[in-house]
């Protein structure tokens, strides 16, 4: 219960950060002082710092791994996430929990489909690895659900819980979808269906499951069928050069291990890649290139461009059957919208 509050508590206070300035709007209201202020003369323009990757200073790639900066509405997106998710299992019923692992947090969110021997959609959420829960990601099941899926969200640990080492996330992830493939059948799921999806921190660690040799995990090495890969991040060079490593202890191993797009051969899978144009460069070009590279390497892949979507709104377009990436999952499971 205590790493769920604190992870609660996290979110709040980013989206308190985010939404904040009530006060600047406070004091333009308040009367003009008798004796006029004198001008203040114009800022200064910031003075570009030494290139730290491709054309960017430390700041400037600082705020481009910061979604903060790109979505000045990420309060209310967050916040339309939970209400949501509580709608919507108001609707479907709470979700059965499926341990896959030993800890609490090693748990699966499902929602089941009433259809026999259904296909099956695990998602990874995001959340810049430090902070989000399965719960906050239900609002996405009716889709799949009533288009005849079930839908899994799974929970795993965060980086501020595994001390700066995003290696044992990777692992919960990969875990939990041998688990899934093995215990399919006990929930009414197809093992041979399996699909996977995830956004933003999530979106890269699907990635990274994509091109998991999964003998190692005693299971065979195409149980996924398709990919959804919103938002996310394919390779981690620039993220370590950026603040994200004031949290992450980047080492050369892991910056390589889970460096999806370093590793493309062992991907064996159709991958759709999803990225919205309101979101930062960096987030853009990662997307871009990622699918480029799965193209370059005779991979089937679909790259969808969400016109007018930043970076938290394109994860609440899986939950519309007709919206951009809620579709194309639908299309990828061969499933019509319900």
């Amino acid at each position: 219960m205590g790493g769920t509050l604190d992870r609660r508590a996290l979110l709040g206070a980013a989206m308190t950060a985010a939404a904040g300035g009530g006060a600047v709007a406070q004091e333009a209201s308040a009367p003009a002082p008798a004796a006029a202020a004198p001008r203040a003369s114009a800022a200064e323009p910031r003075q570009k710092g030494p290139r730290v990757w491709l054309d960017m200073d430390q700041q400037e790639l600082d705020d481009a791994y910061d979604q903060a900066k790109y979505a000045p509405n990420i309060a209310q997106v967050v916040g339309r996430y939970a209400s949501n998710s509580a709608a919507a299992r108001a609707r479907l019923g709470a979700p059965l929990r499926l341990a896959y692992g030993a800890t609490p947090i090693e748990g699966i969110d499902l929602y089941p489909t009433r259809q026999p021997n259904a296909p099956v959609q695990i998602f990874i959420h995001g959340g810049a690895w430090r902070r989000g829960l399965a719960s906050d990601y239900g609002f996405l099941a009716e889709n799949f659900v009533h288009a005849g899926a079930h839908y899994l969200a799974v929970d795993f640990n965060n980086v501020g819980e595994t001390n700066g080492d995003l290696m044992p996330m990777a692992d919960q992830v990969r875990r939990a979808i041998a688990w899934v493939y093995r215990n399919a059948e006990s929930f009414g799921g197809d093992a041979r269906r399996l699909y996977l999806s995830g956004h933003s921190s999530g979106a890269h660690l699907a990635g990274v499951a994509l091109v998991t040799p999964w003998k190692d995990y005693g299971v065979p090495d195409d149980i996924i069928k398709g990919a959804l890969c919103c938002s996310g991040m394919y390779d981690l060079k620039a993220p370590r050069l950026s603040a994200r490593s004031n949290y992450v202890q980047f080492t050369d191993a892991m910056e390589d291990a889970l460096s999806t797009q370093r590793h493309l051969a062992r991907i064996n899978c159709p991958v759709v890649v999803a990225y919205g144009t309101n979101e930062t460069p960096e987030f853009q070009r990662q997307n871009r290139e990622f699918a480029a590279a799965l193209k370059a390497a005779g991979k089937p892949v679909e790259l969808l461009v969400g016109e007018g979507y930043n970076h938290f709104e394109m994860c609440e377009t899986l939950a519309n059957p007709y919206g951009l990436t809620g579709r194309a999952a639908l299309a990828q499971m061969h499933l019509a919208p319900a």
